[in-house]
């Protein structure tokens, strides 16, 4: 049942990591405590069991969730699905709420999510003993604990729903230390719990910190980034966010990035509801290519093509940091994820802290830890946050962060990135090796790629590229990843390189054109490729068939009210284009979709397809490529 559930219902054919032991925990009856970082589908964990209960008439699933928004966007997403969702909240008026208790006592919802204030309500437990229940779901749960960064003393009383209902309860989180783990094991009087704990390492992100201690400085770094992520368009892929500590730094940096060109828009707790609303939806439609925003934006984004995340002011916590930073990438594709850090930072902290009445002894302990991981210069990044959340020391390093390139500098207390020495090129020898290996390639290469090849690294995309073919592999393994990138930028400098592309950036030799004559049959062909799948793209923003299905997602969601990936994800258009389903039956096998969504959109996908098939393939459904795509 469970795998009919997540194939039909959710479009998946398979669990992520960690998924599978969630569900069948709580399918045994079993409390479990989930520990999975940002992006890695914790909320499958309790939906697929929840509908799969359902089915089985065993009842009602109760979720209790920190944000209205939040609780939104899963009820519209899962009502898109087909799944009977609803929520009870306070920006409801009384017909809604009533209308949502009445299909609850009536048996007729799945999933009822509420907020953590109503679940401690009398009146609400009441209720949840007229009807059968069949799991509680505790999402955020590192909400309960003071040790964590987003303490809610309301969640302390979530125990006293285990007195109401007899149901197994599952306990989510992105950002639990151990600590943390403990502490909502026994708050939650959790029985004997499955522990489920998720590897946080993130392989397709680069963490990198800089120690800077002027705005303006601090400005250039943000503009630079997104310069190099394409975003100064407000057409194309790509997004960024970056997180400011307080509302006047949000505003502030917004405004730089508006008149440097960026298309820009800020998001914080003191704006008007509908400012934030039209904040977000331009930011989630792609208008606005860049958002600016304190903490109060963020928890259940998902946009997976934001490719840069900034932390302008250093966060209270490595919880915090690594919640906000794991936002990025979440398509898989590379993504990074930049600190500035400076002492004020720290000091700035301590008085939102004291502000907010949360002043102690545990914010000094997590700020002390944050600065332990700014002021890092050789440790890997990533392995310090795996080891922080897990506990664990023994992660292998990343290769891809400041601490493992060498990209760090010399933290002397002089926090200023004018103050430290740039990052010299090579000389002439090395710049003309770089120069002969781009001549051999037949295809752009991405710069961060070529000088993993260049150093000798084996990492999967050099070998995917086939660039360990290329005679000049290894061959500047003495030079670091920085000084290679600065050699490979000073060439695009002097136009002896061209960059091209937004989404992807790579590089290429100047003058040389893109299609060249194919080599004869026998001839000595010494040229690579890029190893990225060949794929007939108009201009630079995909395919035709691409661009077609993203506008019709987003004309959709308009009409719909609702966000664009809940009419159906960036990787199904990616699906879509790459099998070219030309039934029903073949679009039934794109991963990410299910019945509910192939009956609301499928006659028109088939139609869209249809449309840029070639003659002599537009009466047949040609052959099916089959994909594999992790929920």
């Amino acid at each position: 049942m469970i795998e009919g559930v997540l194939r039909t219902v959710f479009g998946h054919d398979g669990f992520r990591p960690g998924q599978g032991d969630a569900v069948a925990a709580v399918m045994a009856g079993r409390d479990a405590a989930v520990l999975l970082p940002t992006g890695a589908g914790k909320s499958l964990c309790y939906q697929v069991p929840a509908v799969a209960a359902f089915q089985a008439g065993r009842g009602t699933t109760i979720v209790v969730s920190p944000l209205i928004a939040l609780m939104n966007d899963q009820v519209d997403a899962l009502t898109g699905r087909g799944v009977a969702a609803a929520a009870i909240h306070s920006h409801q008026d009384e017909d809604d709420q009533r209308q949502v208790v009445a299909q609850f006592l009536a048996g007729e919802l799945a999933l009822l999510y509420v907020s953590p204030e109503r679940a401690a309500m009398a009146s609400f437990h009441r209720m949840l003993a007229r009807v059968p229940i069949a799991l509680l779901a505790i999402d955020e749960a590192h909400c309960l604990s003071q040790w964590g960064h987003d303490f809610r003393p309301e969640y302390l009383r979530l125990h006293e729903l285990r007195g109401v209902v007899d149901a197994p309860v599952i306990a989510l989180t992105a950002t639990a230390t151990p600590r943390v783990m403990d502490e909502i094991v026994a708050s939650l009087r959790l029985r004997t719990p499955v522990i489920v704990r998720g590897d946080f390492k993130r392989p397709n992100l680069r963490f990198e910190v800089r120690h800077l201690g002027s705005d303006g400085a601090r400005i250039d770094a943000v503009l630079a980034a997104c310069e190099a992520a394409g975003l100064r368009s407000r057409a194309g892929a790509g997004r960024a966010i970056i997180y400011c500590s307080t509302r006047k730094k949000t505003e502030r940096v917004a405004d730089a990035l508006k008149s440097a060109g960026f298309p820009a828009q800020h998001y914080h707790a003191g704006r008007t509801a509908l400012a934030r609303e039209r904040a977000h939806d331009a930011f989630a439609a792609g208008r606005a290519r860049v958002l600016v925003a304190t903490n109060a934006f963020g928890m259940g984004i998902d946009q997976g093509d934001v490719r840069v995340i900034v932390h302008f002011q250093t966060p209270g916590s490595l919880e915090a940091y690594y919640q906000e930073a794991g936002r990025a990438g979440r398509d898989g594709e590379p993504a990074t994820c930049l600190m500035l850090f400076g002492a004020g930072d720290l000091m700035t902290q301590r008085k939102l802290q004291q502000g907010s009445g949360n002043a102690s002894g545990r914010t000094e302990q997590a700020l002390a830890a944050i600065e332990k991981y700014a002021r890092a210069s050789s440790r890997c990044r990533q392995v310090m946050l795996c080891e922080h959340f897990t506990g664990s020391s023994e992660h292998a390093a990343c290769e891809r962060c400041d601490a493992c390139t060498g990209a760090t500098a010399a933290l002397d207390g002089v926090e200023d990135v004018r103050a430290r020495p740039a990052v010299e090129p090579l000389g002439l020898d090395g710049r003309q090796l770089i120069l002969d290996a781009v001549a051999r390639l037949r295809r752009p290469v991405g710069r961060g790629n070529l000088a993993l090849a260049l150093r000798g690294s084996r990492a999967k995309a050099v070998a995917e590229g086939e660039l360990m073919q290329l005679p000049e592999y290894g061959l500047l393994q003495h030079a670091s990843e920085a000084t290679v990138i600065a050699t490979i930028d000073a060439l695009i400098r002097e136009r002896r390189l061209v960059r091209r592309g937004q989404k992807y950036p790579t590089v290429w030799l100047a003058g040389r054109p893109l299609r060249e004559p194919q080599a004869s049959a026998g001839s000595d062909a010494t040229a690579v490729t890029t190893g990225r799948p060949r794929r007939q793209r108009v201009g630079g923003g995909g395919s035709e068939v691409a661009r077609e299905l993203d506008r019709y997602r987003k004309k959709m969601a308009r009409a719909l009210k609702w966000k664009a990936y809940m009419v159906f994800q960036q990787r199904v258009i990616s699906a879509i284009d790459a099998m070219r389903p030309l039934t029903k039956d073949a679009l039934a096998r794109i991963p990410g979709l299910g019945p509910a969504k192939i009956a609301r959109f499928g006659d028109d996908l088939v139609a869209l397809v249809q449309r840029h098939q070639p003659r002599d393939r537009a009466a047949t459904t040609g052959t099916q490529v089959s994909l594999h795509l992790d929920p």
